[in-house]
């Protein structure tokens, strides 16, 4: 009797084991980015607590003054939401082709060249068509332009073999240039002079705020951009494609699959993400076009999608806590007299720190099935 209870017992143990071990597993796979991710930044902010203390300020009151300038208090809050609304887009810029094993880094072309298109189809419609009509313009024009630039270095990428991560930065500096060129020549309002523009939009024609919130609608855009990347990646058969592509491209055109088409596809939606973001810098934030466009909300994008590891939906929370970071700099500058740059020295000493961490993917047995199995 006792050894058939033991045999039931073991059974029943056995019975559950199978249960729980495929739960148990889905969770350290979904885990391990998140424990990563977080111990990167938790390893940034050491290191750069060392350089605060080589410059004789106490490293305690700058993490405190980042925390109340980017949410210690609902005004904070709401700074910090309204810079994260950029960095949603220009992030999808770079998570996109990412899936297919493309290191795009110069959304920050396709944010200024969108602002400007943006800008310059509004103009000869103000007045003559309601200020919906004129910002579903703005926007068409906007994605138009983005994708077509951050689609020329895909279509570079794959016709011309051309790497994708030179191409896209030279092309940034190429649109900043033909930014400056349209502002302070072509589309330059004469009333602009120590800063040239874009004659400004009437404040009917601009973007408004959300409800409640001192915060524009961009965010709202940014969000919905984020969840229908995530189900173009996940859900539908064109993402399933891009990932086997990005996996193995030999295989991927063995099966049929149109790599070129994947490749520009993917990057000019990337390209219309970036360039969305420079329209609702012009309508919601500065009003015009102008040389504020180049804020470098492309470049800090790129730290947002590695630190999200190029999940659209993980983009949203990290992209509120950079914007959270960039909306204390004033105050750190102004309370611990530093200058502006501590922020970019921040981001870049977690950037690199994130990719140092890369290396550690997929080597604790806690977060890897396959050394479970191995070593069961």
């Amino acid at each position: 009797m006792t050894v058939e209870a033991n045999t039931a017992a073991i059974s029943i143990a056995s019975e559950r084991s199978s249960v729980l071990r495929p739960v148990l597993e889905w969770l350290a796979r979904r885990a391990e980015p998140v424990v990563i991710s977080f111990g990167a930044i938790l390893i940034g902010l050491a290191l750069f607590s060392i350089f605060i203390l080589v410059i004789g300020k106490p490293p305690a009151t700058l993490f405190q003054l980042m925390y109340t300038g980017g949410f210690g208090s609902w005004f904070s809050i709401q700074n910090s939401l309204s810079r994260a609304a950029p960095l949603l887009l220009t992030a999808l810029c770079v998570a996109l082709p990412a899936r297919l094993g493309l290191v795009i880094i110069g959304g920050e072309g396709a944010v200024v060249l969108g602002g400007v298109a943006a800008a310059a189809i509004a103009l000869p419609f103000i007045g003559m068509l309601p200020a919906l009509l004129v910002l579903l313009l703005m926007a068409a024009a906007a994605m138009v332009v983005g994708g077509i630039w951050i689609g020329l270095a895909g279509f570079l990428r794959h016709y011309r073999g051309v790497n994708e991560t030179i191409s896209s930065l030279l092309l940034a500096y190429i649109a900043i240039a033909l930014m400056n060129q349209f502002v302070e020549g072509l589309l330059r309002d004469p009333a602009s002079l120590n800063k040239p523009s874009t004659s400004p939009l009437p404040a009917e024609y601009m973007l408004g705020k959300m409800p409640g919130m001192d915060v524009h609608w961009g965010l709202a855009i940014g969000v919905v951009a984020c969840i229908a990347s995530w189900v173009l990646i996940e859900v539908t058969s064109y993402g399933f494609a891009a990932r086997i592509a990005g996996g193995n491209v030999r295989a991927a055109q063995i099966q049929g699959l149109p790599v070129g088409r994947l490749i520009v596809g993917f990057t000019a939606i990337a390209g219309s993400f970036a360039g969305l973001a420079g329209m609702i810098e012009v309508a919601a934030v500065q009003g015009s076009a102008n040389a504020s466009l180049a804020a470098g909300y492309g470049y800090t994008g790129i730290l947002v999608a590695f630190l999200a590891r190029h999940n659209p939906l993980a983009i949203i929370p990290v992209a509120v806590l950079l914007g959270g970071i960039d909306a204390s700099g004033g105050l750190i500058q102004r309370r611990m007299a530093l200058p502006d740059a501590t922020v970019l020295v921040l981001q870049g000493t977690l950037f690199v720190v994130i990719l140092f961490c890369e290396t550690f993917y997929g080597r604790f047995k806690i977060f890897n099935p396959d050394l479970w199995k191995r070593s069961a």
